[in-house]
């Protein structure tokens, strides 16, 4: 386990803005409680709560990878419109502690999905 610092910086900060996600026009979150990780010289990566997700989209896969700093993520794949995005969602279940934060939030590939915010 490392711990963010000058070498690798790591801020959670609530998001202002509205996000929502969608599959095609199907929406898969839609929030006022986004949470904002900014992790050194990654993108920006938005945080949903699970309690503002459409669960019933989402199928867990297998697929799990290990940060150093965050701990183990879980994936899911998106099923919507007859389609399946597979593991377009990452997790952090049980974050190490520093990360405590994004626990219950989900992450969304802009790759796989539209993030977008609005309002």
């Amino acid at each position: 386990m490392k711990l963010p610092g000058p070498d690798h910086p790591i801020t959670i900060t609530p998001n202002p803005r509205r996000v929502r996600v969608t599959a095609g026009d199907i929406v898969i979150a839609e929030t006022s409680k986004a949470l904002t990780l900014k992790e050194a010289r990654y993108p920006a990566v938005q945080y949903v709560p699970r309690e503002d997700t459409n669960m019933a989209v989402l199928e867990r896969t297998d697929r799990v990878t290990h940060c150093p700093y965050k701990g183990d993520a879980n994936y899911y794949s998106v099923k919507a419109d007859g389609k399946t995005l597979d593991n377009a969602i990452w997790t952090y279940e049980t974050p190490f502690p520093a990360m405590t934060e994004i626990s219950g939030h989900l992450a969304f590939y802009p790759d796989k999905v539209k993030i977008e915010e609005v309002g």
